[in-house]
């Protein structure tokens, strides 16, 4: 009763995304799995839990090598649902309240450097064949995909939730919808807009009007490891970095544009991030171009 409230409570009122809420769903469920091992509990709703238990959870999480990122999402979704308890008056006293989250170590965002970004682009000339008319659209498709990652700084859901009409021709800018489904705009190049054009046009006369924005080579609904499987692909012939995912051309986005002087705050927007100490994150590679300004410059560097 209380857990399908809560599901349907962040589906509708705090507009989760689908994602989010299968995870939530997971999350508690191990919770669930692990009270039923360890203390042989009859308690579905999780109304009777104490702290000792969330903890002796956590502590099983990070024995089975969870990381303290996975274990720490595991906990907010608790926490989230013990809120949701709270409020409904289900529960007098929150378990969770004693819990602590355990540190996750700061990683720096990976991101490939400008000469890569540049090298990139003519890998995408070279490296496919336009034999066909197919090959040639899955070429014009692939570049537009990479570009608008790249120039966008979008998530690879938000590219996927694009339309047609997400473009505004006039005031060149993408309208996308991201987390929490919140729009948010994003300028982009006269060149991009052009390349937006060229790519609907031809879709249209090989597949028909209608339909999805990005699209297969046989013209049904782009998913999001085919988003991956492409831009992994193209992103091997310019870099070594351990990750090739389309979010690397997000963080190499907002890199690109700290070390070239945007503030913060506008690369916050640009993001769709919530919090301005999401993007901070980026101004690391700031402080080293500087450093190596500094060292070129100066004579003790």
């Amino acid at each position: 009763m209380y857990l399908e409230g809560f599901y349907t409570y962040l589906q509708f009122e705090k507009r989760y995304s689908k994602n989010t809420l299968e995870a939530y769903s997971k999350d508690i469920s191990q919770f669930q799995d692990f009270l039923i091992q360890e203390y042989q509990s009859d308690d579905p709703e999780l109304l009777r839990v104490n702290h000792r238990q969330v903890r002796a959870w956590v502590i099983h999480l990070m024995n089975n090598n969870v990381t303290p990122k996975s274990v720490n999402r595991k906990i907010s979704a608790l926490k989230t649902y013990y809120r949701f308890l709270l409020k409904n008056n289900a529960i007098a006293k929150n378990p969770m309240a004693k819990v602590v989250s355990p540190k996750i170590p700061k990683k720096l965002p990976l991101f490939v450097e400008k000469t890569g970004m540049e090298e990139l682009f003519d890998v995408l000339d070279q490296v496919y064949p336009v034999e066909t008319e197919v090959q040639r659209f899955v070429k014009q498709r692939d570049r537009l995909i990479v570009e608008l990652l790249y120039s966008t700084g979008m998530r690879r859901a938000e590219l996927l939730g694009l339309a047609d009409n997400s473009f505004d021709r006039a005031q060149q800018q993408v309208k996308v919808l991201g987390k929490g489904n919140k729009e948010r705009i994003i300028p982009v190049s006269k060149g991009l807009m052009l390349m937006a054009d060229d790519y609907i046009a031809e879709r249209k006369r090989i597949f028909g009007a209608g339909g999805p924005f990005i699209v297969t080579e046989s013209g049904k609904p782009a998913y999001p490891k085919m988003i991956y499987n492409i831009v992994h692909q193209v992103l091997n012939h310019v870099t070594t970095l351990t990750r090739k995912s389309p979010h690397v051309l997000r963080h190499t986005f907002a890199t690109h544009l700290s070390n070239n002087g945007a503030e913060l705050n506008a690369i916050k927007e640009l993001l769709g991030h919530a919090s301005l100490a999401s993007t901070q994150v980026y101004t690391h590679n700031t402080i080293d171009q500087l450093k190596k300004i500094h060292k070129l410059a100066h004579p003790k560097g």
